[in-house]
């Protein structure tokens, strides 16, 4: 099954893009310093205007001038009910995150029968997308030893990337693979419904500018 996010449009004069980027920026680095994602995997989008750092209609205190510009980045984010598969769309990548329990056997990297239906079906997103650098990342939960998830998260981001292959089979894309263990977890891991979203496998891939039809 391959998920589509709602579609969204936002307008904004550029000197209210540059306060919101400001306050966004501020307001981020205060409250969390820990990166909640990979390093590596932070979207990055340049300014679409110019703006006038000194222009007396932006209203400014005085002597206080504008930070560089930059785009607020939007994130959609569409899961299935059953929370077995999640898609995140940025202004610059596309990421699926798949839990382990549906693609791999509980503490095994071997791949099951329906898994490869649906990597298959994220590499026809990847097609859509003409994507040549390709993400696959494992994560556990934080039951067991960190040496074991280390290796158990690598094992089976080593497993989807072998049907990603097979799937696109074009010597024109690269991977990177790589797996983080109990690292980066997106749910509480003291319940066992949060442990299940941290034991994951994620694909991303950067966006691409042309205009596609998705399926």
């Amino acid at each position: 099954m391959t998920l589509t996010p709602p579609r969204l449009a936002l307008t904004l004069s550029a000197a209210s893009v540059m306060l919101a980027t400001n306050l966004f920026v501020a307001t981020t680095a205060e409250a969390d310093e820990t990166p909640s994602v990979p390093p590596g995997t932070e979207a990055t989008a340049a300014a679409p205007v110019k703006v006038d750092a000194n222009d007396p209609d932006l209203k400014l205190p005085e002597g206080a001038t504008l930070a560089e510009p930059k785009v607020l980045d939007i994130k959609q984010v569409v899961e299935d009910q059953s929370g077995e598969e999640r898609r995140e769309d940025t202004n610059a990548d596309v990421k699926f995150a798949l839990q382990a329990e549906v693609l791999f056997g509980k503490d095994s990297a071997k791949l099951s029968g329906q898994s490869k239906a649906r990597i298959a079906a994220i590499a026809d997103e990847i097609k859509n997308q003409n994507a040549t650098k390709i993400r696959v990342f494992g994560f556990t939960d934080n039951l067991g030893t960190s040496a074991h998830g280390d290796v158990l998260s690598k094992q089976r981001a080593n497993a989807v990337q072998d049907v990603l292959e097979a799937e696109l089979n074009d010597a024109n894309v690269t991977y990177e693979v790589r797996g983080y263990g109990e690292q980066y977890p997106i749910s509480d891991n003291s319940t066992e419904a949060g442990r299940k979203k941290n034991r994951r496998v994620e694909v991303s891939f950067p966006r691409t500018e042309r205009s596609t039809t998705r399926r």
